[in-house]
């Protein structure tokens, strides 16, 4: 097939400026395991690159360096080979000469990729990274590009380092998965046919992870493909979870913990009832856990309106593993599931709303441009209160606090067919605006927004009740630019 890339312009337009520059540049592209970030390096930067190393996930220090010295072997096959290095300051002290003995005018682009799986603890990956920059590439024609898949790592170490790479990083480019209209995009790239709501499936049940979508096959539909892909005995998707937390972080164990305890909480968990549930105390370590998971694309935290930092939300947003957790996990090996039955199930159905409003939220851009109030600033929050003052509790999962003293308060339902507004739903609705008005002293008008799949039948409670529809037509419109 031929080579394609679907949406990602803003990291290519810096990733082209980097080339195009008259400065020597490092570029850490940054982004979760499976996203495509060595394939859009690749892809940009095609025969510029005269290098390429690829860390040893689980390499010991002399396995990445005899690493180093073949991939050296290969890309200068005329200049003299050196024994192994048994450092990485002799290494990168090699590779400045090999490309010094290439006497190109034009800029040549060095890749590195897994730099977490190279620079464990005590192996002095970083100090000779530093000393390849410092020393020699920063005086060159030359471009750096750096990527893995550990995000909280690559930040950490690369990004904040407090040593010889502290401020070397030019541009710092985080790859995102893709959202639906750039799903859509891929699968039509693909010649696989599907339905918008097909797609809905699909993306509900991997997200937009390119990796994962490469497993669909044309001519089967959306429940085929999961079928084929998370529930077969062979399926790419059976047994990723544990190989995906354990190719990113040191003890994942202690993060699958968090996000299985995510998992069973739909609405989120805030960080004392995070301890609560797992093993974890409060302090240092568990703001690494979730610091990671967080910067790893696996969990994002939503204020609570007027609520203080500690009332905010974690909640799970990783497709993949939510799916896994709630229908795989519990599926012995070897054994098989007719998932056509399953989705006729309340678990399926529950599932459906709840992930559905995960897509909401990370399309918030799309449903701003639908209300007509992207030129308007705004912030998104959840809303929790308990039963007081004869009023009852309730919970608003979004909240679009807008600065023309409006907020869109969102209710989000995933149907198969056109929504039907009922007395219930009404009743509903208006009891969280009152408890709402009632808690936060809001002076702000306050209007009802459906967001839902298929659309909405316009009966009398939609019309006098409800003041924007946003549908799934929308949350497709345009590719983003993130």
């Amino acid at each position: 097939m031929k080579s394609f890339v679907i949406g990602r312009e803003q990291q290519i337009k810096e990733m082209k400026r980097a080339l195009a520059s008259e400065k020597p540049e490092m570029v850490a592209l940054i982004g979760r395991r499976r996203i495509g970030k060595t394939y859009l390096i690749r892809q940009v930067y095609k025969d510029k690159i005269v290098f390429e190393l690829t860390g040893l996930q689980y390499g010991t220090k002399a396995e990445q360096l005899q690493n180093f010295s073949l991939s050296l072997s290969r890309y200068f096959p005329d200049y003299p080979h050196q024994k192994i290095p048994t450092n990485w300051l002799e290494a990168f002290h090699s590779l400045t000469q090999a490309i010094s003995s290439l006497k190109r005018k034009e800029k040549v682009v060095v890749f590195l990729d897994e730099l977490p799986w190279m620079g464990t603890k005590r192996s002095g990956f970083i100090k000779g990274l530093g000393y390849f920059w410092n020393s020699w590439a920063s005086n060159e024609n030359i471009l750096l590009a750096i990527c893995g898949s550990a995000a909280s790592w690559m930040i950490d170490k690369v990004i904040n380092d407090k040593g010889g790479l502290h401020n070397r990083v030019t541009r710092l480019l985080f790859l995102p998965p893709f959202t639906l209209a750039e799903t859509e995009a891929y699968c039509k790239a693909k010649n696989i046919k599907l339905s918008r709501y097909q797609i809905l499936q699909i993306y509900m049940t991997m997200g937009g992870i390119p990796m994962y979508l490469d497993q669909l096959q044309p001519g089967l539909s959306a429940i085929q493909n999961i079928q084929n892909i998370c529930f077969s005995s062979t399926g790419y998707l059976r047994n990723e979870y544990e190989r995906l937390f354990a190719s990113l972080f040191d003890n994942y164990e202690n993060h699958m913990e968090i996000i299985e305890a995510l998992a069973k909480k739909r609405k989120g968990l805030t960080r004392q009832e995070i301890i609560e549930a797992t093993s974890f105390k409060d302090g240092g370590m568990l703001s690494k856990l979730l610091g990671e998971l967080e910067q790893s694309g696996f969990v994002n935290v939503y204020g609570g309106y007027g609520k203080k930092v500690k009332e905010s939300l974690y909640r799970l947003i990783d497709f993949y593993s939510l799916f896994y957790l709630t229908f795989i996990v519990k599926l012995g090996k070897g054994s098989q599931i007719d998932f056509t039955k399953l989705s006729d199930l309340p678990k399926w159905k529950g599932w459906s709303g709840y992930t559905f409003e995960n897509v909401c939220f990370l399309h918030i851009d799309a449903i701003r441009k639908a209300l007509g109030i992207a030129g308007v600033a705004s912030s998104i929050s959840s809303f929790v209160a308990k039963p007081k003052d004869g009023l009852s509790g309730t919970q608003i999962d979004l909240l679009i606090d807008r600065s023309d003293q409006s907020i869109n308060v969102c209710e989000i339902k995933h149907s198969i067919s056109d929504y039907m507004v009922t007395k219930k739903d009404v009743e509903n609705i208006q009891n969280k605006k009152r408890v709402f008005s009632y808690h936060t002293k809001t002076k702000k008008h306050l209007f009802t927004t459906l967001i839902t799949t298929m659309g909405v039948i316009e009966n009398s409670n939609r019309i006098n009740y409800i003041d924007q529809v946003v549908t799934l037509e929308d949350l497709f419109q345009g590719i983003s630019n993130r």
